[in-house]
């Protein structure tokens, strides 16, 4: 996706300009895929990754009553707007974009909307929504990372599940390195993507795969399970337990592997951008965004 410092605080501000079809080579900085045999398995292909490890390193519920702000000690919320996407959306904090719904989920909201008279990169906003990471409170190395989550359906909409490496502020992006265990974009509502991003393969460039649902069924259907299992030199990517694509370092073709070190985790939801495209008439909002978990378990 994209970092943003506090754009995706501490990112994070850096430029999710992804675009599989659309996808132009902007990939800036700013806070802020299986082998070579076994590139890319078909959707629903594979056997489910190897059991995750016994340790939970970081785990997120989202108990708590309705209208709560995320728990501060585990997330932070980015603010401001994204020009180096070209995103629409400026990102709030507090709880007008982000908030627990009472039943044990995060609900990222986007509307189309300015009550604060945001300034953006193309001048009012004309939306708002939200992006929270774990910068400076949880990053680990390795593991099984996955969040169960609801993507939203329509035009110009970007979720994301997705980390960083945590010496962005020092080496920024892409050399930090760039995970990315979940985007879905709205012209696509049946596929998701998995990629890598880092030196000599950023943006348009980033290895990764698509994973898409059997018959014709869309993401915003129902709760989906998002999940990379990530050891030394490897990183599997798996949707409700199937596995569809391993990226090692043979998969980079002589480039440096940046995947050996603690990376943080990242949730937002985009509105518009180089990838997605903008909303249009048939876009409806509020757009939501729901989180049921995010749990991270390591071998520590």
């Amino acid at each position: 996706m994209t970092v943003h410092l506090p754009h995706r605080a501490v990112r994070t501000n850096a430029v999710r300009t992804h675009s599989r079809r659309r996808r132009t080579a902007l990939y800036a900085a700013s806070l802020l895929c299986c082998s070579a045999v076994l590139t890319a398995l078909p959707g629903g292909a594979s056997a489910a990754p190897a059991p995750a490890p016994a340790a939970v390193a970081f785990a997120d519920e989202f108990d708590g009553p309705a209208g709560a702000a995320v728990d501060g000690s585990k997330w932070q919320l980015e603010t401001g707007d994204n020009v180096n996407n070209h995103e629409r959306q400026y990102y709030t904090g507090g709880n007008s974009n982000a908030a627990l719904d009472g039943q044990g989920n995060l609900v990222i909201t986007a509307r189309k909307e300015n009550p604060g008279n945001y300034q953006c990169w193309y001048g009012s906003c004309e939306y708002t929504s939200a992006r929270l990471n774990t910068s400076g409170k949880f990053a680990a190395a390795y593991g099984h990372v996955e969040a169960r989550v609801k993507v939203p359906r329509g035009q110009g909409m970007w979720p994301a599940f997705w980390m960083l490496g945590d010496d962005f502020g020092n080496v920024g992006w892409p050399q930090s390195g760039e995970i990315d265990v979940m985007e879905n974009v709205g012209f696509e509502p049946g596929t998701v993507h998995g990629t890598l991003h880092g030196p000599g393969y950023s943006g348009a460039e980033g290895i990764g795969a698509g994973y898409t649902l059997p018959n014709g069924a869309a993401f915003a259907d129902d709760f989906h399970t998002f999940a990379v299992d990530w050891a030394p030199d490897s990183i599997t990517w798996s949707v409700d337990g199937n596995v569809f694509q391993r990226r090692t370092p043979a998969d980079l073709g002589g480039k440096e592997w940046v995947f050996n070190k603690p990376f943080f985790l990242i949730l937002n939801l985009a509105v518009g951008g180089y990838w997605p495209g903008d909303p249009d008439g048939s876009t409806a909002f509020p757009a939501e965004l729901v989180v049921d978990y995010v749990r991270v378990t390591t071998n520590d």
